[in-house]
């Protein structure tokens, strides 16, 4: 049975955690190119995150309101370099801290909203890495993988379980400005945990390349190319394997003291290997805005197609990061998502502000889905700690509710909130 804590005692608990990490961040020398083996092994570097969430969640037509309260700790080891290998260690473990009352999709606790946060201890991420060519590094194991803004390849680094891939990856420098990245994955290790019966894992056959070019003063240029080829009996059917083929530029030129800011991307999904015909969808995404001393005021639109049957997805995306906090449009309804939006976001010292209000509506049909609020504080106290609390208000438009084909989802109103605080070493 979980015991009762208190906020005073979970700061108690980070502050000696902090310390805890202080000692062994200490022990711990830089990781190095080393003579021996020996050397390489015990010459590393220890990495230590502490992250304490609380999470509410209130969602029309439930009478429970969830209260996730867990804490994620992970702990890493970095060797040293032996004639250009290293290694890289990481456990994640994530426990809940006090009272389970939320649905983690694996508690059997389906009375609450759901928190996707489950109970955990795993391997988050172990490889070997190679740096004896100039400019090049290869890396092969259980890993992160990123690019860009995490829109198609993401680490869902908002959730307490980190989304990592089983894969090798190359990335290069060698050309002036260009970095050219490379995965061939066949794995994704997945937020919902080891333990969850179907979504702990996604088998599939990925080759995913991204060339980005940052040499031009008023911006820069990627291009990418994503294969996903789904394997038999994953949660994503293999007629929904795709390759999605883009190009974004994003940058910024100073008109005096502002600045302006914009991005423009475009990309074009279609079938893949055993991908279904009607796998067939368009991404756009454009922002325009101003840098007023700090102060940033951003317009944005992004539409994600769709035509009723199929609409753009982004299984791997960090997907929390877009359209709406609340976690509306995880999955893109059939009827496809334009999502115009305005943020304005500041520094006040080392406090980091940001609003953002949405409004959503169909690409097929044209009708409204709802609105939604976002709002984020974040204060880096100091170069370990760092303070946040976010809040996220959906609105639901009712006409979304006769649409069998989406679910009515849409139509649910929904609310969440976070207290967080983070300790990393």
């Amino acid at each position: 049975m979980n015991k009762k804590v208190t906020l005073r005692g979970i700061f108690r608990f980070i502050k000696h955690s902090t310390l805890i990490a202080g000692c062994l961040a200490a022990l711990a020398p830089a990781a190095q190119a080393a003579e021996t083996l020996t050397e390489a092994v015990t010459g590393g570097k220890t990495s230590l995150q502490l992250r304490y969430r609380y999470e509410w969640v209130e969602q029309e037509g439930n009478p429970q309101k969830a209260g996730a309260s867990t804490l994620r700790t992970q702990l890493g080891y970095t060797t040293g370099d032996y004639h250009g290998i290293g290694a890289f260690l990481q456990f994640e473990d994530v426990r809940v801290i006090g009272n389970e009352r939320y649905n983690s999709s694996v508690n059997g606790l389906t009375q609450y909203p759901t928190v996707v946060d489950p109970e955990s201890t795993e391997v988050n991420q172990a490889y070997l890495s190679y740096k004896g060519i100039p400019k090049t590094q290869f890396k092969y194991g259980r890993q992160v993988i990123t690019y860009d803004n995490h829109r198609f390849i993401g680490d869902v680094g908002w959730r307490q379980n980190q989304q990592t891939f089983d894969a090798f990856s190359m990335a290069n420098t060698s050309l002036p400005d260009t970095t050219i990245s490379y995965a061939h994955a066949f794995n994704a290790n997945r937020i919902f945990g080891e333990q969850h019966p179907t979504l702990s894992d996604v088998k599939f056959k990925g080759d995913w390349l991204n060339v980005a070019y940052k040499g031009l003063s008023f911006g820069s240029f990627t291009g990418y190319a994503y294969f996903i080829d789904f394997d038999l009996g994953q949660p994503f059917p293999i007629t929904a394997s795709n390759k999605t083929l883009g190009l974004r530029f994003d940058g910024g030129v100073k008109l005096g003291a502002p600045k302006l800011l914009y991005t423009a991307e475009y990309a074009k999904q279609s079938d893949y290997a055993d991908g279904a015909a009607s796998v067939n969808a368009d991404y756009f995404n454009a922002m325009l805005g101003l840098d007023i001393v700090g102060v940033q005021v951003k317009l944005n639109y992004e539409a994600l197609s769709g035509d009723g049957v199929y609409a753009l997805q982004t299984p791997f995306a960090t997907l929390h990061a877009f359209n709406g906090w609340a976690d509306k449009f995880l999955v893109t309804p059939a009827d496809g998502l334009i999502d115009s939006f305005i943020s304005v976001g500041g520094r006040i010292a080392s406090v980091n502000l940001l609003g953002v209000y949405h409004f959503y509506n169909s690409d097929n049909l044209g009708y409204e889905y709802g609105q939604e609020t976002n709002l984020v504080v974040s204060w880096k106290a100091n170069k370990n700690l760092t303070l946040l609390t976010k809040y996220a208000n959906y609105q639901g438009d009712k006409n979304a509710t006769n649409l069998t084909r989406n679910g009515g989802a849409p139509a649910v109103d929904l609310s969440k909130a976070w207290l967080q605080a983070e300790v990393q070493f």
